[in-house]
């Protein structure tokens, strides 16, 4: 088939029940930006393509993939794509399972890879990555001097507020005739999903993000930070002081040993703001701190500060966010 001009290749991250991952939108919206996103899902359930249609993708490759075989199902698929499809650049989410696809993608194609990418743009040669370095200090771009770029996208880093641009829904779909490679591969046991019950979205890729810090005192008090993200309709994060002094489990710690986040709302408790914290969320578009300390470093990000005890201003806090919902 005759594919649009300008196409940007995206794999889609799947969860083990086959439905896209979060991460989706925010790569078919950066893809958008650019060019014209064609959407490859290894595996994906019967849903699947419906779901990454109506998030912008013009095109939708659909091709099977063995759960219990790892990695290069979806890579062998990745590469017949990109061998049928040679598009502009390759986007992949900064998964686990994403890097792995990027960086096996990048020895067989020969070609440059741009890993943690918190935006993409374009201009007259090409396809660019942005990347936040030197904990947020600096935003660089990259380039390959050569074909198109694989880059991996932070999760939560495009803002998907108002959509990918183009008409949703309005996919083409087509199944992928995928070349086996033969590649040893390892086996995955079989995986057995435990159902847990949380009203809050999860802290990679949320859109808005509560953390608290060793300023909250106490694990009994660290509830605190749970109360106002549930306000907000947040995820909740920590910093590493905090997870060390066991108030959260680190599945929790945002930062450059934890989990990067860049949302749209960052929320910032009782944290002092360590080179450390900041390296995993000062990409942020918007960032609130409350600290007793008026000159903690958190402070020189913070787009809004307030100066104070935070178990005084966050009941406050609470308090006026559930009146406006009434």
């Amino acid at each position: 088939m005759a594919y649009p001009e300008k196409p940007i290749l995206v794999l889609v991250d799947v969860d083990p029940t086959g439905a896209p991952a979060s991460s989706t939108a925010g790569l078919l919206t950066a893809a958008a930006s650019i060019g014209a996103p064609v959407a490859l899902i290894v595996g994906g359930s019967a849903d699947a393509v419906e779901t990454v249609a109506a998030a912008g993708a013009q095109v939708v490759l659909t091709a099977s993939g063995d759960a219990a075989t790892l990695t290069v199902p979806v890579v062998d698929a990745l590469q017949s794509a990109f061998q049928q499809v040679r598009p502009d650049a390759v986007l992949i989410s900064n998964s686990i399972a994403g890097r792995d696809a990027g960086g096996r993608l990048s020895v067989r194609e020969k070609l440059a890879l741009s890993m943690d990418a918190v935006g993409v743009s374009r201009d007259e040669e090409g396809v660019l990555a942005q990347h936040s370095v030197y904990g947020g200090s600096y935003l660089t771009e990259s380039a390959p001097t050569f074909g198109p770029p694989i880059i991996t996208v932070r999760q939560g880093a495009i803002d998907t507020s108002a959509g990918a641009p183009g008409a949703a829904g309005a996919a083409t779909v087509e199944e992928l005739a995928v070349t086996a490679s033969g590649a040893v591969a390892a086996a995955a046991e079989p995986i057995v999903a435990e159902q847990k019950t949380s009203t809050r979205p999860e802290l990679r890729g949320a859109t808005r993000v509560v953390s608290g810090g060793r300023g909250l005192g106490s694990k009994e008090k660290f509830v605190l930070v749970e109360q106002l993200a549930d306000a907000l309709g947040a995820a909740v994060g920590a910093s590493r002081a905090a997870v060390d002094a066991g108030y959260i489990p680190y599945a929790h710690q945002v930062g450059q040993t934890g989990v990067s986040v860049s949302p749209q709302l960052y929320v910032a408790l009782g944290i002092s703001g360590a080179i450390q914290h900041r390296a995993g969320m000062q990409t942020a578009k918007t960032i609130v701190a409350i600290n007793k300390d008026g000159d903690a470093p958190i402070f020189d990000v913070a787009d809004f500060g307030i100066v104070g005890d935070v178990f005084t201003v966050v009941p406050q806090l609470i308090e006026a966010l559930e009146a406006r919902k009434k």
